[in-house]
């Protein structure tokens, strides 16, 4: 030791030393207990989360200082600033199912056409419906009048002409919500639409300090714009002569279902150093406060476009919890898929209980077609308003015309901030290429320099698919195949020049709907045995309401207002399935939230409007694990003829196959737990098969009273497929009847099959009666 130098002592000190500071570092945890055990008062319930965190801190001052959240409505348990040791020590009491930390869900990130093309009528006061079918759905549903659906966002922009409450009727007695007062937000904000709005904000500022207010509302008013748009793609008023930025995809906005009642729930703020374009964080601690409340204010639906990064388990899942608990009080979860696609096991939102909603196209496009100075004409898309003057001018690659000191790498060519050169990107159209950064603010990098317009050009991995952008300087999207050629024809020509014609909106576009590539895809990375995502719907280039605090780029530099936007993910997908149940539930209000679920999922659609199957967007065939059971089809999920129900004890049931045991005090797990494959689910999936697995379901009577439904299958390439029995007959309304399904690997002795280990086959089992097809996808993979 004596040869040792006061440095290496002292870093020998810091290796000593730096894991007992490191455990002694708080942050914010939730501590989950499940279902509350029997009648207890509101303060009985606090006294009791008090005295767990009195156990495992050193002063009670300490234990009450710590507590950022009581969950006390449906929910049991608390959110608290922990340390790793505390956390622990409260994890290993027999109460507890789980404590974790409260993880920061982050965005990567109606309709003048969405719904049109869904086939539902938008305007909610016209009485010419498209055909008689739709106004049956609409008019009964009553617009969904008095269906509440709980949002969980980034705030309202209560002005927004979509939230006008003119001719509705009185607030549904049902509720018990408020209209939270705070920055710029009064309860007089909240109206007949608009019934509530909250927000929460203590593990956010517990985790990333004090909120920066000129960046975000502190109250339930949307800075951001994502909680407007979502807001109004659900249950937006029908607003006539609406458009983006001056005239893109004009007609009446509206949501789904214009007559339901509105409740915001807060719970997204910035990211903390980062640019507002690159999206809000959502803390778990926050977003259980904020459905615990939800529950007890009495919502119908929950719409959450939000989601995970990567699967975790269900009790240590934020939003699995939530929902879990607001399906045991009827309540339908709707939440996006996730915008990790196309690689595959991407899905986010996994648990059961959830719709899980992945993305896909409307038919409508915003051409803005790039040609060369060999005459070649390429098809791009964009929404800038900006136009260049018909002329040809110098088109250049963006790593080409980089800053001195930028290295020559695929990176150079993204158009980054800082990268580009003045002085030799000035008056020139820039090629960039996506990657790293935002679509936006490579747009932006171009202005900086004095560029004439961007071409974004995609990535292999975004392939044929093009989400359109309000630039802030001239210029269009291309697909990856035409970038190269673009690329290409910059590389092989002395003078490259190219001109981009003006945009405009097309409509009827074929095919339609394809597969967003950003969308996720399954398998199911938390368990394989359950099919997601469960459904797809339109969230590629959506246009909706949006904040007037917010530009349409979102851009600090940006300094454009608008009423609506469009944007694209699987954020504007999931409102489109929630307004879809509302819909359902307003037509049938005793149905559980498996059996809308089922509903919207068996009568889905597998083909485009040309009439082949679903596809992604460069025309390949899409399969489950893109699209689910198929493409939201609403104005047949009134009247699906059989459902698949399953109740609160039957994902408990579920949750002992993962060996969680101990949720509900009121229930016991049995000795062997089902395959979850055997869940009661509208899919099947069977994950490893070796041999031979036979699952039961039970379907439920929804359609006629006497009616007799015939089985048919298309069996997974490899395997066989047989249902026992092949016919149901029910005579009455609510009669359920149980089936068998014996799927069988049967590639013994044939080599062409024998190298499908571990791979996934897809298939189909149908239900009909004539009048009825209720679908199902089959999902196998071999030992």
């Amino acid at each position: 030791m004596k040869n040792l130098s006061l440095h290496h002592l002292f870093s020998l000190l810091l290796l000593i030393l730096f894991p007992l500071i490191a455990s002694c570092e708080r942050q914010v945890y939730v501590v989950y207990f499940g279902e509350h055990s029997g009648e207890k008062t509101i303060q009985e319930i606090q006294d009791t989360h008090h005295s767990y965190l009195v156990s495992v801190k050193d002063t009670e001052e300490d234990a009450r200082d710590s507590l950022l959240y009581s969950y006390k409505n449906s929910i049991n348990g608390f959110a608290a600033l922990l340390t790793p040791q505390e956390a622990s020590k409260l994890s290993e009491m027999d109460e507890v199912v789980s404590a974790f930390p409260s993880k920061q869900h982050n965005w990567s990130l109606q309709t003048t056409r969405s719904w049109e093309f869904l086939g539902i009528d938008e305007d909610e006061n016209n009485k010419h419906y498209l055909n008689w079918r739709k106004s049956s759905v609409l008019h009964e549903a009553k617009y969904g009048e008095n269906i509440i659906v709980g949002m969980l966002d980034s705030g309202i922009w209560p002005e927004s002409k979509s939230f006008n409450d003119e001719g509705m009727g009185p607030i549904p007695k049902s509720w018990k919500g408020i209209c939270q007062s705070g920055d710029s937000f009064t309860s007089s904000h909240c109206n007949r639409k608009l019934i509530g709005a909250r927000y929460y904000l203590k593990a956010y500022e517990a985790a990333n300090g004090r909120l920066n207010t000129t960046l975000e509302y502190r109250s339930p008013r949307d800075h951001d714009g994502h909680g407007t748009h979502t807001s109004s793609t659900v249950g937006g008023r029908t607003v006539t002569n609406v458009s983006a930025l001056g005239g893109f995809a004009r007609g009446a906005a509206s949501g789904g279902a214009p007559l339901v009642r509105l409740a915001m729930y807060k719970v997204c703020w910035p990211v903390p150093g980062q640019p507002l374009a690159n999206g809000n964080t959502c803390m778990e601690a926050d977003m259980l406060a904020a459905i615990d409340d939800a529950i007890a204010d009495g919502v119908d639906v929950l719409s959450i476009s939000i989601g995970t990064t990567k699967p975790v388990p269900y009790v240590e899942d934020g939003i699995a919890i939530g929902a879990l608990h607001a399906i045991k009080n009827k309540i339908v979860v709707s939440c996006s898929a996730g915008n990790s696609g196309p690689g595959p096991a991407t899905t986010s939102n996994n648990a059961p209980w959830i719709i899980t909603v992945a993305a896909s196209s409307v038919d409508r496009i915003f051409s803005a077609p790039v040609v060369l100075g060999n005459g070649k004409t390429i098809k791009g898309q964009t929404v800038t308003p900006y136009k260049l003057k018909k002329k040809m001018y110098p088109l250049v690659y963006a790593g080409d015309v980089g800053e001195e000191g930028v290295p020559k790498d695929s990176i150079a060519g993204q158009c980054l901030p800082g990268s580009l050169s003045s002085k030799k990107a000035k008056g020139k159209i820039v090629l960039c290429f996506r990657g790293n950064g935002t679509r936006v603010g490579k747009g932006m990098e171009v202005k900086r320099v004095g560029g004439a317009a961007i071409i974004l050009g995609n990535s292999q991995m975004n392939g044929a698919e093009l989400s359109v952008d309000a630039y802030v300087l001239p210029g269009t999207a291309v697909q990856s195949d035409d970038a190269t050629t673009i690329f290409n024809y910059i590389k092989s020509t002395k003078k490259p020049m190219a001109q981009i014609f003006p945009a405009n909106t097309v409509l009827s576009t074929k095919p339609a709907p394809y597969m967003a590539s950003f969308s996720s895809r399954g398998p199911n990375g938390l368990e394989p045995n359950i099919l997601k995502p469960d459904i797809t719907a339109p969230g590629l280039n959506i246009l909706a309401a949006w904040s007037e605090s917010s530009s349409p780029t979102k851009l600090e530099s940006d300094h454009r207002r608008v009423n609506y936007n469009i944007l694209s993910g699987t954020s504007m997908s999931c409102p489109h399935v929630a307004a879809a149940a509302a819909l359902v539930k307003a037509i049938h209000p005793t149905w559980s939230s498996a059996a809308i679920r089922s509903a919207l999922m068996t009568t889905a659609g597998l083909r485009n409007n040309v009439g082949g199957l679903l596809t992604d967007a460069s025309g390949n065939p899409a399969t489950p694990f893109s699209y689910g059971s198929g493409h939201l089809w609403p104005t047949k999920a009134a009247d699906p003829g059989l459902v698949y129900d399953a109740a609160y004890t039957d994902y408990l049931l579920f949750l002992c196959s993962s060996g969680v045991k101990n949720v509900d005090p009121n229930f016991n797990c049995p000795k062997i737990s089902p395959s979850p494959s055997n869940l009661n689910y509208p899919s099947l999936a069977i994950s490893k098969l070796n041999g031979t697995m036979t699952v039961k379901r039970t379907v439920t009577n929804v359609g006629g009273s006497r009616s007799v439904y015939f089985s048919t299958v298309k069996p997974p390439v490899g395997f066989s497929v047989k249902i026992f029995p092949r016919i149901l007959v029910f005579s009455r309304v609510g009669e359920k009847k149980s089936f068998t399904i014996t799927v069988t690997d049967v590639r013994k002795g044939d080599t062409s099959k024998n190298n499908m280990k571990g791979e996934y086959s897809f298939g189909w089992y149908n239900w009909g009666d004539g009048v009825h097809v209720v679908r199902s996808p089959l999902v196998v993979s071999v030992a």
